[in-house]
């Protein structure tokens, strides 16, 4: 079954960072050069059971651009056919500062089957902590107070943030470190850079250059100690994911990009033949 629709794209989309210490950085100053206001990236959810690929659900990702701030939105929900099996339905929510890229708030909100799960934390960067308001609804949240090791990404603004990172002296098989803080903890992982793949062809999208990272998962909560997560970028300016494949607990999924809206630059990884 699909246990956390939106974990697995995330685990999946966040390995794009490289460097040689984990993701953070005491100044919390980045730039955008990657995305703009009303980016939409739609992907299309597929459950393997017995040798059968089964359309499972989507996930949208969209963008809104303040004056001071980056509001970053993540839905994800199965398809009314696949309700009766695992009812999904996801929010996801983050608000970074323009100047930094940073998270000052994050929100999960999400109800997977009889699982039901909110927290909302409040980043405090220039002091290093977060409060964490967690329960299964937000009438029933408490609040936990944590001390950060630097500056820190949540598991949605990571996605973003690392997008504009210019990755492209990575050697093939480099393994490099991030972090993020979600579920009242920091998690350190590991992802792998796995090379080039100069015609991978993408589900009703076509043929496109791309760049191939195997990262590392979090064992226990959707994956088990020995998966390999196989994730495919666009080899251009966007960096944006099209294709993510993985074994979970029982069975196996793909993520596979269904459309895309208002990138900033063209999707000039996309080829003819």
């Amino acid at each position: 079954m699909i246990k956390g629709i939106i974990t697995v794209l995330v685990f999946g989309l966040i390995p794009l960072t490289w460097n040689n210490e984990p993701v953070k950085d005491d100044r919390c100053v980045a730039q955008n050069n990657t995305f703009i206001d009303g980016e939409t990236l739609v992907y299309k959810l597929y459950y393997n059971w017995k040798l059968v690929w089964i359309p499972a659900g989507e996930v949208k990702f969209t963008v809104k651009e303040g004056q001071e701030y980056y509001e970053y939105f993540a839905e994800g929900k199965t398809y009314s056919s696949y309700d009766n099996f695992f009812k999904v339905r996801d929010y996801y929510y983050s608000k970074v500062n323009k100047s930094t890229l940073y998270p000052e708030n994050f929100v999960r909100d999400i109800e997977e089957g009889k699982y039901f799960r909110y927290d909302s934390i409040v980043f405090n960067q220039e002091d290093q902590k977060a409060i964490s308001y967690w329960g299964s609804h937000p009438s029933n949240a408490k609040p936990y107070e944590y001390e950060l090791d630097g500056c820190m990404q949540d598991m949605l603004s990571i996605l973003y943030y690392v997008r504009n990172y210019d990755f492209s002296e990575m050697n093939e098989g480099e393994k490099v470190p991030i972090s993020v803080f979600f579920d009242k903890e920091t998690y350190p992982l590991k992802v792998q850079y796995d090379g080039k793949d100069k015609k991978k062809k993408i589900k009703n999208l076509g043929k496109f250059k791309t760049l191939k990272f195997i990262p590392e998962v979090v064992a226990g909560y959707v994956f088990d100690e020995e998966t390999r997560m196989k994730l495919w970028v666009s080899d251009d300016e966007n960096r944006i994911p099209l294709l993510i494949e993985s074994p979970v607990s029982i069975g196996s999924i793909k993520a596979v990009l269904k459309r895309h809206e208002n990138l900033k630059y063209p999707l000039t990884s996309q080829i003819s033949d």
